[in-house]
Formats: structure tokens, sequence, C-alpha cells
């Protein structure tokens, strides 16, 4: 069966579960090859970030098979408005960290603003470090044709790429924070831009912020994965940042975010909690004290 006719049947994982990206039961390492195996089988996927070895575990555990370690780490942890101050020495950090904490999930890095713009052999050299010291078992990078070279150079070099078109924070002082590829001209410039990273030798490419018919319409005319964030529901795959997924981040967060627990909220009033205790004298008690 083809992927075509996989879809348009309605199945999203393959008959073999053992096989199966997410409650599949190999305890080994998820390649890029089982990315490709499950486009051809029609199979949905789920991506998280990460950005430590705690949390990571956790998300390993749970059985999601693709973490990504995002320069979204600078909104998330390290206190910065945008993604563009992350640096290549607390990318390795976190990806080796992250790493640490896992045993089946591919880890993802993203390269991160200025490892890689200045062309194919810095791109290569960055990408090496995650890589090499790390453990990075792929890296990310964003740009459609104007990183193609970037990607092929990587590829060549044995390391897979996840490519990211559409919004491409790092990109927001040139771009904004606003929908990519509406109108006929934006549009086809993405579509460009999803077959040049696919040519290139990318193994997956993550579309954000893309019109829901547009990432179809990319997702049916690559052979390899898509992964969407707020792209509709007719991509490969699907990843959000993880603080946002579980209620932890503050404030607004986009249309495209769905809540799956509160976090923030239980973690205040554990606090809270905690305090009032140390206050009232009641933390620590007998049972919590070394006799």
């Amino acid at each position: 069966m083809t992927q075509l006719s996989a879809a348009q049947n309605g199945k999203t994982n393959p008959s073999d579960g053992s096989r199966a990206l997410y409650g599949g039961k190999s305890t080994r390492r998820i390649t890029v090859r089982d990315i490709a195996a499950a486009k051809e089988r029609g199979e949905k996927w789920p991506m998280l970030t990460a950005y430590d070895a705690m949390t990571a575990s956790v998300f390993d555990e749970a059985g999601i098979p693709v973490l990504l370690v995002g320069d979204s780490a600078g909104n998330c942890h390290l206190g910065y408005d945008t993604t563009v101050p992350v640096t290549l020495d607390q990318m390795t950090m976190l990806t080796a960290a992250v790493v640490r904490g896992t045993g089946r999930a591919l880890i993802v890095a993203d390269l991160p603003f200025g490892s890689y713009q200045e062309g194919p052999v810095q791109a290569l050299r960055s990408a090496t470090r995650l890589v090499k010291e790390a453990g990075a078992g792929a890296v990310k990078l964003e740009g459609g044709e104007r990183s193609h070279r970037q990607i092929e150079l990587l590829v060549e070099s044995g390391i897979p790429v996840m490519a990211h078109i559409g919004l491409t924070p790092q990109s927001v002082h040139a771009m904004g924070y606003r929908v990519q590829g509406r109108g006929e001209e934006a549009a086809q410039q993405l579509l460009r831009d999803a077959k040049a990273v696919q040519d290139a030798g990318a193994f997956a490419v993550v579309l954000e912020l893309v019109p829901a018919e547009l990432a179809a319409e990319v997702t049916r005319t690559l052979h390899i994965p898509t992964v969407g964030i707020g792209a509709g529901p007719e991509t490969d795959a699907q990843v959000l940042v993880w603080t946002d997924m579980l209620g932890l981040t503050g404030g607004r967060v986009p249309k495209f975010v769905k809540k799956y627990a509160d976090l923030r909220t239980v973690m205040g009033d554990a606090a809270k909690a905690y305090a009032e205790d140390v206050v009232g004298g009641t933390f620590p008690a007998q049972e919590h004290s070394v006799h």
C-alpha cells in the first residue's frame, strides 16, 4: 500500500505495532531510516522539544520517538526574547543533557543563529560539534533554497539534517511572527523551498505557521516527512514546544497550541504550600528529619 492510499484509507499506524515510532517495542535508538519507513506506511508521529535530561527522560519513557533540542530554549529556559542570542556552546550543553536522559528517541539538535549562515563549511563545523560532543542523531537548520548547500554538505558528510521552512524564528527581525505562504507567489516559494531541502538530502522538514491547505500540498508533494507546527492536520508529524504543551509558559501562547496540562498552576500551588509549611513550622516534620 502506498503512503497516499494508506492516508486515504485513514490508516495512521502500521499493522505491525512493534515497528511503530510511537508505541513500538524496539529499545534501540530510532534512526532517520525509521522516520522514512513511517512515511511509507502513512504513520503519523509526535515530536516534542526537550532541553534537559530529566524532562527528556519523561518524554522518552512516554514513547515520544523524536525529541528536538530546539533553540526555543532561548525563550523557554534562558530568558531571551527570541532565539537569536542562543549560542552553539549552549546548544551543545543542552543537547548532551537530553542525550544522557534518553535511550530510544532520535535526538535532533538545532543549529543556532550564526552557526551555519556563513556557508557549508561553517555549518559542517557546527554540526560536527553537536554530533561528536553532544551525541545528537541529527541536526536541524532553518531555510529552504538559501540553505541548500549547507544541507547538501552535511548529508554528504554523514550528518542527517531536518530542515525548517515557513516561519523561521531565527529570521524574526526580517519577517516577524506571521503566517508564511499566503498568496500565490509566497506559496510557490514555499513549495520551491520544500523541494530544495528534499533535493539537498534532508530527511524531514518542519513547516511552521503555514496555511493548512498549503502544508497538505507540500506533504503530498514530498517523499520525505513533513513536521507541522501551526500547519494543520495533514502533515506527517506534529511538534510542539513542551512548555507550551504542558501549560508552563506564562502569558499568551500561539493559537495552534493545545494545552494538555496546567503545570504553571500545579508548580505555583506546590511552591506556595511548601513556603507556608516552612513559615508555619510544619516542615520539616519528624518523618522528614534525620535521627
